[in-house]
């Protein structure tokens, strides 16, 4: 389902032209993940479910000049957007998700008809990580870089894309271990989204009607050439790790959770 490695550059080198913001600012809502408090700022919501990701921020200080800047991002964002139109999340659990699992009411669903359900995910997921099969035999790093800002339904992100093709296709392959287990899919994890690497900044709080789009678009394109330093800064993927979460701002593991090194 994940697109080719040039499909993948040109598909994402659109998310981040003024045309492509103004388009897709027209189709944003309110983010159910976060709810709003009486003194008008927002908390996380439950949300419940299981991931792969990257090691977040807190835990990942190999990747800290690229998380660096994406704080000084998140931080211009609330500078210059009205207030309550996001609500951010922690710069700590910054991370890159490499495949969604299972979510909200379908995990909810699944874990109150089967008592064993959490178990039988993590050895299924645990499986998909052994059967991974690197799509070539070099011991190059899976490098990433940062792209800009992407606008998606109900959030506001960082777009990333890979330094050269194994870099790509390795992550393609082991997205492929998890979502063609026949076990996992049993267990109702489903590959419902083309892979769009990501890190999300924050979410959507309330639409105003009177929202100026066209003045949010520039403000976007403006960050990307203010903030983005000239020269890339990579972003290094060398471990996967099964974590959970109840809200969109902790994820969390225990020690005998399933990892894979690259």
């Amino acid at each position: 389902m994940d697109d080719t490695y040039q499909t993948y550059l040109n598909r994402v080198a659109r998310l981040l032209l003024p045309t492509a913001y103004q388009s897709q600012l027209q189709h944003i809502h309110e983010s159910p993940k976060f709810v709003p408090l009486p003194d008008g700022t927002r908390q996380a919501a439950p949300f419940p479910g299981y991931t792969v990701i990257t090691p977040p921020w807190e835990e990942d200080l190999e990747n800290s000049d690229f998380y660096i800047c994406l704080k000084e991002l998140q931080q211009k964002l609330l500078e210059e957007l009205d207030q309550g139109l996001i609500a951010t999340v922690p710069p700590d659990s910054f991370h890159l998700t490499l495949a969604d699992l299972i979510w909200e009411n379908a995990y909810r669903e699944r874990q109150a008809e089967n008592p064993e359900y959490e178990e039988q995910l993590q050895k299924q997921v645990a499986q998909s990580f052994q059967k991974y099969q690197p799509s070539s035999s070099t011991s190059n790093t899976i490098s990433w870089q940062l792209l800009g800002l992407m606008v998606m339904p109900r959030a506001i992100a960082v777009c990333l894309a890979p330094n050269n093709e194994d870099s790509y296709e390795q992550i393609k392959q082991f997205r492929r271990s998890i979502y063609q287990n026949r076990a996992l899919i049993g267990l109702g994890v489903q590959q419902q989204y083309h892979f769009t690497a990501h890190v999300t900044l924050g979410y959507f709080g309330e639409i105003p009607p009177n929202l100026e789009r066209d003045r949010l678009s520039n403000i976007l394109s403006q960050l990307n050439s203010q903030v983005l330093p000239q020269e890339a800064i990579a972003f290094c993927i060398r471990r996967a790790e099964l974590r959970k979460f109840d809200d969109m701002t902790r994820y969390y593991r225990e020690s005998d959770w399933p990892i894979l090194e690259f």
